[in-house]
């Protein structure tokens, strides 16, 4: 139901006749499955994208393991795998280092977005983020890591690469912050390119895509945690020119419009 009804919206996005398309059939269906997102209260924009991604994944991977089965009659087990997988699932791997006997593990993990941390609250570019988010890190304490040789938890170094780069790449900008006992928004201005962004820094041998962005579609956030407002900025992929979505306005800017300091998602 929420894969027809996706489609359904698809479709009028880009063959309907009507200059503005409203998604209340998607809505209606997604809504029923997650009903956090009915209450008319203010939403993560990062968390509804998390949703809608899972929720199209098993709802496709039914699909194609339908089809499998069809095809190739006795077939058994389901498919892991779906077009949002194919497109959105990138992998990383943690290496971690026992600072006592220097025992190395690597643990891998898939993710379909990426959460990147905001080092500075004046002014930062993308790569400063990702710098950080890439850099190593140590675990004491409470986030000590069980080494085998050892045999206890010790301290650790762990540093995390990208070892599967997916099609689209999406980034998320860690704005809500707790400040104290409340949660505040960084406004912090953050420069990010609309091409030729490379990740090679942070991937390793095992990557063997290309891994030179563009990007794509940018997600803001504008005025506070519990009141404000979202638009999306999204780019053509056949005229390749811009266009600002607010609401029932969409606008064609200008790319020199598109950097702004109330983005939320990056998706390249």
């Amino acid at each position: 139901e929420s894969v027809n009804a996706f489609g359904c919206l698809m479709y009028d996005m880009w063959f309907g006749e009507l200059d503005c398309v409203s998604p209340h059939l998607f809505y209606s269906v997604f809504r029923k499955r997650y009903s956090t997102f009915g209450e008319k209260t203010q939403q993560d924009a990062q968390e509804f994208l998390l949703c809608v991604l899972n929720e199209l994944h098993e709802a496709l991977k039914k699909v194609r393991t339908q089809l499998r089965c069809a095809i190739n009659a006795g077939a058994s087990g389901g498919s892991k795998t779906s077009v949002i997988t194919e497109l959105f699932e990138g992998q990383l791997r943690y290496r971690i280092v026992c600072l006592d006997c220097e025992t190395t593990t690597d643990r891998s993990e898939s993710f379909t977005v990426l959460s990147l941390p905001i080092p500075s609250k004046d002014a930062c570019s993308l790569q400063d983020c990702l710098n950080c988010f890439f850099q190593q890190d140590t675990l004491t304490s409470n986030n000590q890591v069980y080494c085998y040789r050892c045999g206890t938890t010790k301290d650790a170094a762990v540093k995390a690469t990208i070892t599967k780069a997916p099609q689209v790449i999406v980034f998320h900008l860690k704005r809500f912050e707790w400040q104290g006992k409340n949660k505040g928004k960084l406004s912090t201005d953050i420069c990010y390119p609309l091409s030729n962004l490379d990740l090679s820094a942070y991937t390793s041998q095992l990557c063997s895509k290309d891994v030179e962005y563009s990007l794509c579609a940018v997600v803001n956030h504008s005025g506070f945690l519990d009141d404000g407002h979202y638009t999306a900025f999204c780019k053509n992929s056949i005229t390749r020119n811009w266009y600002n979505f607010d609401d029932t306005r969409i606008t064609e800017i200008p790319p020199s419009s598109v950097q702004t300091s109330a983005a939320y998602l990056l998706f390249y």
